[in-house]
């Protein structure tokens, strides 16, 4: 493959190369509200965790050793959402980053990370290069995979009321749930855990799990998204 060379005789190593890059959107749901987590970049700017790929590495264990390195998390689970490709989008030079998108429950993530508040799928603070446009991509596929399961990142934990599950909702999807209607879409889904809730001075209220392997209606789509 060394001596491969293109019909005007010019090899692989003659072309430009850019850079590449992986950076990850980590979202969570604490104090009511969408957030995700930055970090301090080099260049001052708060930014999504990311890295370099090193030579001959693969984008996903660039973005473990990121996250290791930059947020010590461990063992998450993450995907790919987007290559992010304009060629003036890092003012370094001409770089290209894979982005990877996970959600986790508060608990799961560093008691001192730094989490900026997510509104209709934009970051209330400004990011480094194109990461605000990650995390609306963050957003967007966290919006589709919560239409089709209850909370399959659990966010809310293991058990929680429907009010607990349709305010989660509210804020993933920016729109206000009416909740007969929330109710009767996610009821099918959702296994009750003989138990009621403690909220102190308010009325308990059914606690509930999600349902292995239960998949949401078609028409929940429509619902959230309004």
């Amino acid at each position: 493959m060394s001596d491969w060379a293109d019909g005007a005789g010019r090899k692989l190593a003659e072309y430009p190369h850019p850079s590449t890059a992986v950076d990850i959107a980590v979202l969570t749901y604490s104090d009511g509200e969408l957030r995700v987590l930055v970090v301090e970049h080099s260049l001052g700017d708060l930014a999504l965790p990311g890295t370099f790929l090193h030579e001959r590495e693969r984008a996903a264990d660039a973005a473990r050793r990121a996250l290791r390195d930059k947020t010590s998390l461990t063992g998450i689970r993450f995907h790919q959402i987007g290559v992010f490709d304009a060629p003036d989008r890092d003012p370094r030079g001409w770089v290209i980053s894979i982005a990877h998108a996970a959600a986790l429950p508060r608990k799961d993530l560093p008691g001192d990370a730094h989490l900026v508040c997510v509104r209709d799928g934009k970051a209330e603070q400004p990011l480094a290069f194109d990461h605000a446009e990650m995390v609306a991509a963050a957003v967007a596929d966290l919006r589709t995979r919560y239409a089709q399961r209850v909370d399959p990142d659990g966010l809310l934990g293991d058990e929680f009321t429907v009010l607990e599950l349709r305010r989660l909702y509210e804020v993933i999807f920016g729109v206000p749930l009416q909740k007969d209607s929330f109710r009767r879409h996610v009821v099918d889904a959702l296994v009750s855990t003989g138990r009621m809730s403690s909220p102190g001075a308010g009325r308990p209220a059914e606690l509930f799990r999600r349902k292995d392997g239960a998949r949401l209606p078609a028409q929940a789509a429509v619902l959230f998204t309004g």
